[in-house]
Formats: C-alpha cells, structure tokens, sequence
C-alpha cells in the first residue's frame, strides 16, 4: 500500500508533457497521435494554418487557428509556446518556412523537437526523428564505424526490403481532399499561403488530374517498362524527384530539375558504352507540374542519345532495378533500394545513406565508363541500424499502417533517449517485426 501511494506521489510530481502539432501529412494520422498521446497522459495542441489542417484534427478544442499574415507567425508562435507551457513540437518534415521557424524557437528553449517524414527505408517503414531529418539529421554526422559500435547490442533480424508502398492511393486521396478543403472551404484562412511556389488551386487540379489519368498512366508504364526489361541491352537508372520536394530544394546543389536532366544525360552520351542505355524513372507522384519527359526527349536529341534514352511513369522500382548496372539520382530515399541489391550508385546531394563505403565518389563520366561499386556489408550494418533506430514499421496513409506505427512510436516519443542514442546507450526498447501494409 505504501509503495502504492509513493508511486502515486512520484507521477503527481513530474510534469506533463505538452505537445505542440503543427502541420503534419495529409490524413488523420496527427489526430490518431495527438490522441494516443493524450492517452499516455499528455497534453496535446495543434495549431493549423489552413482548413484542411482543421478538418484533419478531431479535438477541436484543442486547435489554434493561424489565420495572420506568415509575417506574423514567429511572434504568435512564442507567445503559444509559453502560453501552454509547450515541452515538444511534432513536425512533418523541418525545412517549410513555418516549419524552421518552430525548430529555431523550439532549441533555443530547450524543447523536445519531433520529426516525421518519410522513411528512409520505403515502403513500409516511416521516418522518426528528434531535432531535424534529412540533411538535418544526426545521421550526417554519424560514421559506419559509429553505427557498428552500437549494433552489437541490437537484437532485430532485419526483414527483406518491400518492392512497393502500401498505401499510394490513399496518399493521394488525402492530398486531393485536403487541397480542397483548401480550395473551396478556406474563407476564415484568408491570409494562408502555401509554402510552395503554385496556388492551391492548382495543386488541387494537379492532384484531381492524378486521380483521373491513374489508369492511362498504368498502361503507358506498363508498355515503357516490358520495351525496357525485354529489349536485351544494358542499361543505368536515374531516379528523378519531386523538384518541389524539400530534399530536392534544400539539400542538392539544384533548383531546377532540368539542371540534374542536362549533367546526367551529358554524361551519359560521353561516359557510357555506345551500346548502353539510360533509364529515367519520374516519382510516383510526379504531377507534372513541371515537363519532365518533354525536358528529357530534348536533352536526349541534344546530347545524340535520342535512341537510348527511355522515360518511365513511377511504378515499381523493383522490375527496373532487377536488370540495372547502375543508378543515379539527387538524393532520392529510394537509392535505399539500390544499395540494397548491391548496385553501384552515384548521388550529387546531401543525403543520409551517402557514405563513402558505399557511394561513388567518381564524376558521371567515369560512373558511366565503369562504376565502382559499394561496400554491401558496410552498407547491411548501415540499414541494420536505421531499422533499430529512426525506422518505424507502418504508415500514415492507410489505416492498417497507421494502427502498426501508433504501436511503436508513441512509446518512442515519450522516451527519454531519442532512437538513435537509445541504441548507443543500449536504453532501446524491442522492436516490432514488419508485416506487410495493404
């Protein structure tokens, strides 16, 4: 009874935590967080900047509507955080203007700093990490030789790598419902601005001509991608990007995509054997907002190349990738895939996985010419650790894969030690094993 009571005393003595959402994927995995978190004890706010974020968000009092000037928000932002008491933010990415501005105030105070993208690992796996991702993560500074130290304690027999995402419809489901509740329900965010360059009305058409095009875009895959895998010549892949991804805009020495297209396929035509080839694969959400394959088709007759030069629409990575020599892109996630078969791989931005035991160092010339390839062991401790560490099995779109990622990282969030020193300090708690999100 006693240690019942002093259990007791010690909770009432420490503080709840206080989290603070700001903008998050689209969907309702915020809400389903906010919620379990409000479960464990803790105390959530949301501040939204638009009404898709408010239609997203089910503990309405619980929500701070943003609707100044973006002038305005660093000064709001402060007196939010003090007026609560917050002792965390929880973001979706870290680099959106309003995004930086919360990360600076939120080390400057001391406060806990929670980053969602997605995972490095895809599919099937979301990104958790504490106080930037990306070109902002501890990762970047963190050595093979360092994650080596911490992998014998780990415990976790890594599962094999999934071909495809789980859940690209309802990603795009979601993006197109909540840019439309911008579009058409917005009249109380007046002064709301997108932190990309288009309008959101013309994301909402973008995302609405996605959803109509799907199956013309199938089958233009489908044929592009059989000319490619049956027509019996070597070839290397480019994995393209979203140019207005914020990998793409804030960590690579490129604005424009058309700027990464000219350097690849000029090095192609004076690198590459005359009788290989040059896949370009657009993203699986390439919208077409900017003329990709148009852009390609030029630099391809400008270059001489026009004959061995293929575009493909998103789709699998997996079919394209089983005949490859070789890939390159900016900083794509999905160059995870490539290392994991043992491709060489040249990259030309700052990206997590780009460590000299197993990421070329050689011009694109001299890639074409002859690749060096990676360190494949090095590179199996490299995806062991991220697997035990900022990997958390699931998803946000689909709802079997948010309930298999609320299991996990909730419990990662409340603890002391972020992923990656929970390993090193051997504080990690056990991992879930992956189960395939449908």
């Amino acid at each position: 009874m006693k240690d019942a009571i002093r259990q007791d005393d010690r909770r009432d003595a420490v503080a709840p935590r206080r989290f603070l959402f700001l903008q998050g994927p689209h969907g309702p995995f915020f809400s389903r967080l906010a919620a379990m978190l409000r479960a464990a004890g803790a105390e959530t706010w949301r501040v939204g900047f638009n009404r898709g974020d408010a239609f997203f968000w089910n503990a309405h009092a619980r929500y701070i509507a943003f609707d100044d000037a973006p002038e305005a928000w660093p000064d709001r932002l402060a007196a939010i955080l003090s007026d609560k008491g917050i002792t965390d933010i929880v973001l979706y990415g870290d680099t959106r203007p309003i995004h930086a501005a919360a990360v600076e105030q939120a080390r400057a105070r001391g406060l806990g700093i929670h980053v969602f993208e997605e995972g490095y690992l895809r599919p099937y796996w979301v990104t958790y990490e504490r106080g930037g991702s990306n070109g902002n993560s501890r990762l970047m500074q963190t050595s093979i030789a360092d994650m080596q130290r911490a992998l014998a304690k780990a415990e976790l027999e890594m599962p094999e790598a999934p071909a495809r995402w789980g859940d690209m419809r309802q990603h795009i489901f979601y993006g197109a419902l909540y840019h439309a509740f911008v579009l058409l329900a917005n009249r109380a965010y007046s002064r709301f601005r997108p932190h990309r360059s288009l309008t959101v009305a013309q994301e909402f058409r973008l995302y609405l001509k996605r959803l109509m095009l799907m199956p013309w875009h199938w089958a233009d895959r489908v044929q592009s991608t059989w000319r490619i895998t049956h027509g019996g010549f070597p070839y290397h892949l480019v994995l393209l990007q979203l140019e207005h991804d914020s990998n793409f805009q804030m960590h690579s020495p490129f604005s424009a995509t058309a700027d990464f297209l000219a350097l690849v396929i000029g090095g192609f035509a004076t690198g590459a054997p005359g009788h290989h080839h040059l896949v370009l694969k657009a993203h699986p959400l390439e919208d077409g907002r900017t003329p990709q394959r148009r852009e390609v088709r030029r630099l391809a007759r400008k270059f001489g190349v026009a004959d061995r030069v293929h575009y493909v629409r998103g789709g699998k990575l997996a079919h394209l990738l089983d005949h490859a020599r070789s890939a390159v892109t900016v900083n794509s996630t999905a160059a995870q895939q490539v290392l994991w078969r043992g491709l060489p791989l040249k990259v030309f931005g700052n990206a997590v996985y780009a460590k000299p035991e197993f990421v070329s160092t050689q011009s694109i010339e001299d890639f074409f010419t002859r690749a060096s390839r990676p360190d494949s062991r090095a590179y199996r401790d490299y995806r062991h650790f991220l697997l035990e560490t900022s990997q958390v099995a699931g998803g946000f779109y689909s709802s079997t894969g948010r309930r298999q990622l609320l299991r996990q990282v909730v419990d990662m969030m409340l603890a002391e030690d972020d992923p990656y020193e929970a390993l090193m300090r051997g504080t990690a708690a056990p991992r879930q094993q992956l189960r395939v999100v449908k």
